[in-house]
């Protein structure tokens, strides 16, 4: 029988009980806000949040943060991590909400991240190997463009970037593009299209972390953006693509599976909000730790089993809920 979403029993991420994990009064240096965090599992066994930071002038930037069982007793970087830099005028107004892919052909993390200027948010590329150095590789999609990261392998001989365009119509939906290079891209493509009219995933649709590897497809959590009278709603939704094929999306979950619930989701610089852009995976190959930002305010952790979430998605879904919109 499948499972009825709607029962307020059935929980497929479940919060952490010392939510939220990280806030802004455990910072070494004085800030205003952490949250929307890029996570990844280091060699060490070690998980490494790349936070981003917003400091008391408005601008926000990363900073690195560790911890051998991904709860508590992180460390975190006394200084920030990675800086605007006048070099990269796209990003001058700060950089936001990184996603972390390890590449294991290039034996280096990929760094995507929302730049930040007059002109816009944009996307931007860092490679590195230590998160201490970054190569910066610059802007890759222009503005009005976030959400982005990249998959972990190359297709035919190039690399797949999903992410997130703005036009001017102000619907907005989650596009991929391909790079020889990391660097030139083309043959863009919308994937998955905002809803229209009262579905919670109307207006908009955007990337939360990267796509998860199954054997089933590529796993993604994807966020939809409901206008209400009070203001944006963010929850988070699933959907399932092709293996080979990424831009192919074989199933969509008609249902929010996350919404704002608690105080630290409901109150903060933007209420109502559960955003996230890291996961790390458990040694079991199962369990998933989603790591997202809170209101704008703070960073908050959810557990849940990537198996249940690929059933839960099999059985309250079908191929039409793709192109639904």
């Amino acid at each position: 029988m499948p499972v009825q979403l709607q029962d307020p029993r059935v929980r497929l991420l479940r919060r952490h009980e010392h939510n939220p994990i990280l806030t802004a009064q455990q910072w070494p240096y004085f800030v205003n806000t952490v949250f929307n965090a890029g996570a990844t599992r280091l060699p060490s066994g070690e998980t490494l949040l790349l936070c981003r930071v917003e400091d008391c002038s408005g601008r926000s930037h990363l900073c690195g943060v560790r911890s051998r069982n991904g709860v508590d007793g992180w460390q975190i970087d006394p200084q920030p991590t990675m800086l605007p830099v006048e070099a990269h005028p796209e990003e001058i107004w700060g950089v936001e909400d990184p996603r972390i892919t390890w590449l294991p052909d290039r034996g280096e993390f990929a760094v995507t991240y929302t730049a930040y200027s007059s002109d816009g948010p944009g996307v931007s590329l860092a490679l590195t190997k230590d998160f201490k150095q970054f190569r910066r590789i610059g802007s890759i999609m222009p503005p009005e463009d976030k959400d982005a990261a990249l998959l972990p392998r190359q297709f035919d001989g190039r690399w797949m970037l999903i992410h997130r365009p703005v036009p001017a119509s102000g619907e907005a939906h989650i596009w991929a593009s391909y790079s020889p290079d990391l660097r030139h891209w083309g043959d863009h493509k919308v994937i998955l299209r905002a809803k229209r009219g009262p579905w919670w995933d109307a207006r908009k649709v955007g990337l939360g972390p990267p796509f998860i590897e199954t054997k089933e497809g590529w796993l993604a959590l994807y966020h939809g953006v409901r206008n209400t009278p009070a203001g944006c709603l963010y929850r988070l939704g699933l959907a399932l693509f092709d293996l080979e094929d990424p831009t192919r999306c074989i199933l969509r979950g008609p249902k929010w599976i996350m919404a704002p619930e608690t105080d630290y989701e409901r109150t903060g610089d933007v209420g109502d909000v559960v955003f996230p852009c890291g996961y790390t995976i458990g040694d079991d190959e199962d369990t998933l730790n989603l790591y997202y930002g809170a209101a704008d305010t703070s960073i908050a952790l959810a557990t849940g089993s990537i198996r249940d979430l690929l059933s839960w998605l099999k059985e309250n879904s079908g191929p039409t809920d793709a192109n639904t919109y």
